[in-house]
């Protein structure tokens, strides 16, 4: 059993909970947030709540319908509020790979961060205090080993959530980055009052019928690239009003492409109004560098996990992402084949 999570967070962490005493805090997430991202937002905030702060939640988007199990007796602020409430607050940003994530409304709101914490590894540092770990499997896990570390209490609630988003940003435990770390803090979580079962049951088995169409619609764009070694399903605009849903829909959707047997990288595009474009891109392996590829259309993310937004200018978008796809292909297949 480890002694410590995070030692090399230790300092920061102390010197970041320091600067909060006696001022409001913004706990502030991405736009579209996904597990990972409520899941810290909701622990964090409870963690320092716990410790006698005044903490609040902002997020450009409303909390999935998926995940609203993990808020109940929360305080989340949508950007338009942020930009009306005229009180001074630290900001700690979570499960942010830029600052630009949280959409133009709470980056101008919050425009000098005090802690960023994250896993992203296009993550630079933006904050005055930057905990970012990309070996780490979640921002869940980063914030689960810091509190566990500071021996700060986590409640049922926080451990809940702490928990859900390790399990979604792990793909169940099934990716790459999950660790002897990742599966020793969920443990911890669960001694904390975490429960898997009432997890998955929100998560995977209350599918609307119109998610299932969704799917359905994705399945059949699927498109072979590269010579079967790229997947590719397109999400006509339209789509969400034709089959009743909405972009949280798309959740997991690219798993499908990414799962065909051969098929190192798989993506999902959404085609949006005038030509825009938001594309999410999942990997096999690390070694095909996700977040290069996604760094090329202005995105960013994990090796193995990426995404980009295009507003304009995307008319040839699915032409220059094969070939900047193919191109990492190739050098790929040259490194392991200069490799004994």
């Amino acid at each position: 059993m480890v002694n410590k999570f995070y030692p090399a967070f230790a300092a920061d962490y102390a010197r970041l909970l320091a600067q909060l005493q006696g001022r409001k805090v913004a706990v502030v997430g991405h736009a579209r947030p996904d597990g990972d991202c409520i899941g810290s937002q909701v622990a964090l905030a409870r963690v320092l709540a716990a410790a006698g702060h005044d903490v609040t939640c902002f997020n450009g988007d409303t909390v999935p319908r998926r995940l609203e199990f993990l808020v109940p007796g929360m305080k989340f602020v949508h950007s338009t509020e942020a930009l009306a409430d005229p009180r001074e607050y630290a900001a700690i940003f979570v499960d942010c790979a830029d600052q630009a994530r949280v959409g133009d409304r709470l980056k101008t709101r919050f425009s000098k961060p005090l802690g960023n914490i994250d896993h992203h590894l296009s993550n630079a540092g933006y904050a005055e205090l930057n905990l970012v770990d990309s070996g780490s499997a979640a921002t869940c896990e980063i914030l689960a080993g810091l509190a566990f570390d500071a021996g700060q209490q986590v409640d049922a609630q926080a451990a809940q959530a702490l928990y859900t988003g390790i399990l979604t940003d792990t793909g169940q435990f099934r990716y790459a980055s999950t660790s002897q770390r990742t599966f020793l803090i969920a443990a911890q979580l669960m001694v904390c009052g975490a429960r898997p079962p009432q997890v998955g049951l929100e998560l995977y088995e209350r599918e609307s019928i119109g998610k299932l169409e969704l799917l359905q619609k994705y399945l059949a764009s699927l498109r072979m690239e590269c010579g079967g070694r790229v997947c590719i399903g397109v999400l006509p605009e339209g789509v969400f009003e034709a089959t009743g849903t909405t972009a949280e829909d798309t959740e997991g959707l690219v798993d499908y492409a990414r799962a065909v047997d051969g098929v190192d990288v798989g993506v999902l595009i959404e085609e949006r109004p005038g030509g825009a474009v938001k594309a999410s891109l999942r990997g096999k392996e690390a070694i095909y560098r996700l977040d290069q590829i996604a760094a090329q259309f202005n995105g960013g993310g994990h090796a193995s996990a990426a995404g980009l937004n295009l507003k304009a200018g995307a008319e040839d978008f699915y032409a220059r992402l094969v070939a900047a796809l193919a191109k990492q292909i190739a050098l790929v297949d040259a490194q392991r084949k200069a490799t004994p």
